[in-house]
């Protein structure tokens, strides 16, 4: 079996990017199952599909394969075959994958999938429930998180820096939003892992916590 850290944690407290620079540091394999989840999200969302009409999600679902590739050193989204990596950031396909990711079926999809890739290799995977229900045994476990405040602000001065028209108490509705369905959905909710070690971001720099985690290493 691989070395699998797990990193779990509410939605903007950075865990991608953490975990990218984590697998990095390790010369390990990082799997984002937010894009692999966000990649289905494009998938029905693309078939006009709405959040609400869960059959139909469950139903279409299994048609759709996502595989993370690396190319160039860059992970790259695949859905059946097509490359989604620059929609899968996108406000609106966030919000359907935060709702359909609670499909029984839908989590059934990738479950698998990332399951044996965290038994063939040396894995840094962040997500909802990856070390209460993807990954029970990883050797390290975080949850991490930060403030409300500080993730609205975060997501804020990214979507500036693209260009985009935002608002920070919009955002900051929508994160809080997103946490209390993350937390309170039937099928592996948002929760801290016993065994999970909580990294606070809030005042962290992004080497802080990078050089947290990887101090709890062995």
């Amino acid at each position: 079996m691989g070395y699998n850290i797990a990193i779990d944690g509410p939605a903007g407290a950075g865990k991608s990017t953490i975990a990218r620079l984590v697998a990095k540091e390790k010369g390990f394999i990082y799997v984002d199952t937010g894009a692999m989840y966000r990649a289905l999200a494009v998938y029905f969302l693309d078939r006009g599909i709405a959040p609400e009409d869960t059959c139909k999600i469950a139903e279409v679902c299994k048609s759709a394969h996502v595989s993370i590739q690396y190319e160039n050193d860059v992970q790259q989204v695949y859905l059946n075959g097509v490359n989604v990596t620059g929609r899968i950031r996108e406000e609106e396909v966030g919000n359907m994958a935060s709702k359909s990711s609670s499909i029984p079926e839908v989590r059934a999809q990738l479950f698998k999938l990332q399951r044996d890739l965290a038994k063939e290799c040396d894995v840094v995977m962040d997500g909802r429930d990856i070390g209460t229900n993807i990954l029970p045994d990883a050797n390290v476990k975080i949850y991490l998180t930060a403030s409300v405040e500080t993730r609205a602000k975060r997501r804020y001065l990214e979507l500036e820096e693209k260009g985009e028209t935002c608002n920070l108490e919009e955002i900051k509705k929508d994160i809080e939003d997103r946490d209390y369905r993350d937390m309170n959905r039937k099928i592996a909710p948002l929760k801290k892992a016993e065994d999970a070690v909580v990294v606070d971001s809030s005042d962290m720099t992004i080497e802080q916590v990078v050089e947290k985690i990887i101090s709890l290493c062995k």
